[in-house]
């Protein structure tokens, strides 16, 4: 039985966040609703999770030690790591004492890199996936595009938001690609991926939740990314049944395997009928953020009763919907976002300003939403309001 007490009691039911971005904010907004206690950990100051937990900590989560510390002070419950770059040696070490991770120290450690996931999912599941190589050094990296051949895409097995990822079209392009991909690990530089090129049709994330009753599927979510960046989001993507069938016996697989609950952003790729695994992210997935208008229970709230062992009976789709991401270029500490009256002027919108402290290049700092009488209407409305957006530095 779930019971929860008051927070900032002796009663309270603490979660500790790793990781506290727009995604995390979310989830920090749901747990608050059902009276829990929620910390929020990052590497930067105020961070959008920070700005609606109870209390917060500034630290490298990279640091075994200092995440240590901060975890054995406040005790929680539940701990939630919401990004990859961790110090997950220390996660499995804590599980081990007693503590709980979600969804498990485990899905942690081996989704921190894509090693482990690609590894799980290819060779010990024997799933179907793109051709790929891993390498350590530049010779090494060289070998591995010869081998996967030109065009291939490179990848840190280490970060997030399209950061260190390139494609190789020409020969020419290899020097570039090897040294973007070092630049832009979230640990530094290292090993990365090599990537054959899938002939697919298109891509979708199969947000899935393992709870308490079992394991749920959300409607499919289509999108699309720029430079392994997430821009727009759809839902539901339209597929054969034979497809959705495949796709979530492939999910199911997966995070039966990683175990533990919470929902997870399962990324797939289908040619027709048939489908072969990308990535997952055992945690809640940006071009899910569709799900703030598309659903009664968005990936957030259903995280949040994952986490605390509630039942999910039902997941309401109230209509297609689109997400469109507010990329911000340039450099500011003081970004304003204008017009919002004409922005939020149709029905069925809303937004999310993620309350992000500076853009210094480009940084995702809002996210439109929209629902319509079809997927290309809700996107079409959200295109305009994008357009109606004014951004001032």
């Amino acid at each position: 039985m779930t019971a929860i007490g008051t927070p900032l009691s002796d009663t309270a039911v603490k979660v500790l966040f790793l990781g506290a971005g727009e995604l995390g904010k979310e989830v920090v907004i749901e747990l608050q609703r059902f009276g829990v206690e929620v910390i929020a950990v990052d590497r930067y100051d105020n961070a959008p999770g920070m700005q609606v937990a109870h209390r917060s900590y500034t630290i490298s989560m990279l640091d075994g030690k200092a995440l240590r510390e901060v975890i054995e002070k406040e005790k929680p419950a539940y701990i939630v790591p919401e990004v990859e770059a961790i110090a997950t040696a220390t996660l499995l070490e804590l599980e081990k004492e007693g503590y709980c991770v979600i969804p498990t120290a485990k899905a942690a450690f081996l989704t921190m890199n894509r090693e482990g996931i690609r590894r799980l999912a290819a060779e010990e599941l024997g799933l179907k996936t793109s051709k790929y190589r891993f390498a350590a050094s530049r010779e090494n990296f060289d070998a591995a595009v010869k081998e996967i051949g030109i065009p291939c895409v490179v990848k840190p097995i280490m970060s997030s938001s399209g950061h260190g990822q390139s494609v190789i079209r020409k020969i020419d392009d290899i020097e570039k690609a090897w040294q973007y991909a070092q630049e832009g690990g979230r640990a530094g530089a290292g090993k990365v991926i090599v990537e054959g090129f899938v002939d697919f049709d298109y891509e979708i994330t199969l947000l899935t939740v393992r709870h308490a009753g079992g394991t749920s599927f959300l409607a499919p979510v289509g999108h699309i990314q720029i430079d392994g960046d997430y821009r727009e989001s759809w839902q539901p993507h339209p597929m054969s049944h034979q497809a959705l069938v495949k796709a979530q016996d492939i999910a199911k697989k997966v995070t039966d395997a990683l175990g533990g609950r919470g929902i997870f952003g399962v990324e797939l790729f289908v040619k027709g009928d048939d489908v072969l695994f990308s990535e997952v992210s055992p945690r809640p997935h940006d071009t899910g953020m569709v799900t703030m208008i598309s659903q009664d229970l968005s990936q957030f709230a259903l995280h949040a009763r994952a986490i605390l062992g509630l039942p999910i009976p039902n997941i309401r789709l109230h209509g297609p919907s689109a997400s469109k991401a507010v990329v911000v270029e340039g450099k500011s500490k003081h970004v304003k976002f204008k017009n919002l009256e004409k922005v939020l002027a149709e029905p069925d919108t809303t937004l999310r300003i993620f309350g992000k402290g500076e853009v210094n290049g480009h940084r995702r700092m809002a996210v439109l939403l929209a629902r319509g009488e079809s997927v290309e209407d809700a996107m079409a409305k959200a295109k305009r309001m994008h357009s109606n957006l004014e951004i001032e530095l």
